[in-house]
């Protein structure tokens, strides 16, 4: 009856999987117009300029919108594999293929002794709620490094490390899956691995960090939490400007650097609890690992002075792995995040003409997508905590004082 039950499952999730993906294709090749503006012209636009770059062996030095670490020029380069088809088609084949790798690495994780099929369904379902974004960014090819890695983690420490130092010369923030590795292996690969591609980066393509003063630069984007200050700012009658602005629309005008600064001191505050967490954390099961790197990445997408669609992927597949783990408490963290993801397409690309706006319908999809996520972060962060930081023992209570009973003699 059970393998029976699970073949049913597995059925489901194959036919669902396949659907919701053939959709996706036709919305990124343009079969079907998805509503709103169209997604795919980061690619045949932003990456295939990229990509002209990067072949004559140089990082595009002068392009304020290349804001990635080195390692990011493999899958803006990755397309020239699929030779025989055009470079935006290509990329929607291997971003494709990235999403097939993901569901295969959950499918062998969840069929394992101890472990559940929901992880692969929160994959399945989850990535559809992202429209056809998701096949129109490379971050759904990061994605797959990051949950190779922490699949691999609680038995291959090393392999984690080099998985998770790659991805984050990818785009940074993998660095964050190593918040609960113990054990000097993971992290030693990790430092041997991104010191080994940095140094190739730098010593064969010119420009190779030039992204961390264009990172350094940006302001405060319309969809970031801090955004939300002139959202409402602009009722009252801020006159700021919302522009295209290092590849991102954001808000420029008065007081714009201060909520900048204050996103960032957020952050700071994340990486103290996160630290505080680090050394306080005692009990490390096998879902540990996970569940600290899908808060990590949380709040530093939450508090973010730029949230773009694309970073719900990243929470979507750490949101998988986590479920994989029949012990793990993020269900409701996780719920939260799919709530989220499914209002961040309404907000971009469907009625993102409104958020630029700043209207009523804009600025109720926004407040309501941050509301989700700053409740998972919150929420989150709460259940790590509980699940591993032991309590401290209660005060011992004094003793009373007995008083000698009093005996009277008979008169």
């Amino acid at each position: 009856m059970k393998t029976t039950g699970t073949r049913r499952s597995l059925a489901w999730l194959l036919g669902i999987w396949a659907v919701t993906r053939v959709i996706l294709l036709l919305f990124v090749f343009k079969v079907y117009v998805f509503p709103g503006p169209d997604v795919t012209s980061d690619v045949s636009v932003i990456y295939q300029g990229w990509y002209d770059v990067l072949r004559t062996g140089t990082f595009p030095l002068h392009d304020v919108t290349w804001q990635y670490p080195p390692a990011a020029a493999l899958p803006i380069l990755s397309p020239a594999l699929v030779f025989w088809l055009d470079y935006p088609s290509a990329f929607f084949v291997l971003a494709f293929t990235a999403d097939l790798v993901v569901l295969l690495l959950l499918l062998y994780a969840g069929l394992r002794p101890g472990r559940t099929l929901r992880g692969t369904w929160v994959w399945v379902a989850g990535v559809p709620l992202l429209g056809p974004t998701v096949y129109a960014r490379y971050d759904v090819m990061v994605t797959g490094v990051a949950v190779a890695a922490l699949l691999a983690g609680t038995r291959h420490p090393r392999v984690m490390g080099t998985l998770a130092a790659f991805g984050a010369m990818l785009k940074v923030w993998p660095v964050l899956l190593l918040l609960a590795a113990r054990g000097r292996a993971a992290w030693g690969w990790a430092v041997l691995t991104a010191g080994a591609l940095s140094a190739v980066f730098a010593l064969t393509m010119p420009g190779a960090f030039a992204f961390l003063t264009f990172q350094r630069d940006r302001g405060t984007e319309v969809e970031s939490l801090g955004a939300l200050v002139f959202h409402v700012a602009r009722q009252f009658g801020w006159d700021g400007q919302v522009l295209l602005n290092y590849g991102s629309v954001e808000f420029l005008g008065p007081y714009v650097d201060v909520v900048s600064t204050a996103a960032l001191v957020l952050s700071g505050l994340a990486f103290g609890w996160l630290l505080l967490w680090r050394l306080r954390a005692r009990r490390f099961e096998a879902h540990t690992l996970a569940d600290a790197a899908f808060v990590g990445v949380l709040m530093f997408v939450t508090t973010s002075r730029v949230i773009s669609p694309q970073y719900l992927v990243w929470l979507i597949g750490l949101a998988a792995v986590c479920l994989c783990f029949r012990d793990s408490r993020m269900r409701l963290p996780v719920a939260l995040v799919l709530g989220a993801s499914f209002v961040t397409v309404l907000e971009f690309p469907v009625w993102f003409a409104h958020v630029v706006a700043s209207d009523t319908l804009g600025v109720t999809l926004l407040s309501l997508r941050n509301t989700l996520l700053v409740l998972a972060t919150i929420l989150a962060a709460r259940t790590l905590w509980r699940s591993t930081v032991p309590r401290p023992a209660p005060l011992p209570v004094p003793a009373q004082p007995t008083r000698a009973r009093e005996t009277s003699l008979p008169s």
